[in-house]
């Protein structure tokens, strides 16, 4: 699976509470989640996303709560994935239940970048820059869960194996 993007670049412990605010979390609508995500962190976020574009963080990205709204919400805002150097445990899980990719790499990006992430290769290349980074493609079972849009639709489907 092939995902292309902008890079929208974010520091360290970025936390669930500034990706979807405790206040947005009185729905489970996950458009009315995309409206308010990011917003805390970064109020111009939704007016610079577009759809396949490629949200990269350092460590420890989903930090804090273990509310599902938060990949949810970065999914439907228009994210093909995330890349960061390290991630939150259940943030991590709560991402690949929904079909959102999360890469652990510790690539050196920058806002705009234009980014070409191969899932299956283990392969991100930097557009911009020329630059290429590796990391350890998903298992089998985990790219059949992304590639079906989340863990619910895989099992709908029988085959996660």
């Amino acid at each position: 699976m092939l995902l292309t993007g902008h890079a929208l670049c974010y520091g360290d412990n970025v936390d669930t509470d500034v990706i979807i605010p405790a206040r947005y979390l009185n729905t489970s609508n996950a458009q009315e989640l995309a409206a308010h995500c990011m917003e805390d962190i970064d109020p111009d976020f939704l007016q610079k996303v577009k759809l396949g574009d490629i949200i990269a963080a350092g460590r420890n990205f989903g930090c804090g709560s273990s509310r599902e709204h938060a990949p949810l919400a970065i999914k439907t805002a228009g994210i093909s994935c995330v890349v960061a150097k390290s991630f939150a445990r259940i943030f991590y899980r709560n991402a690949i239940n929904i079909g959102l990719p999360i890469i652990v790499c510790d690539g050196d990006f920058h806002n705009g970048d234009a980014l070409e992430v191969d899932l299956s290769a283990g392969m991100i290349q930097n557009k911009t820059t020329g630059e290429s980074y590796t990391f350890p493609p998903f298992p089998p079972f985990l790219q059949k869960i992304i590639e079906a849009g989340g863990l619910m639709n895989a099992m709908a489907g029988g085959d996660i194996t």
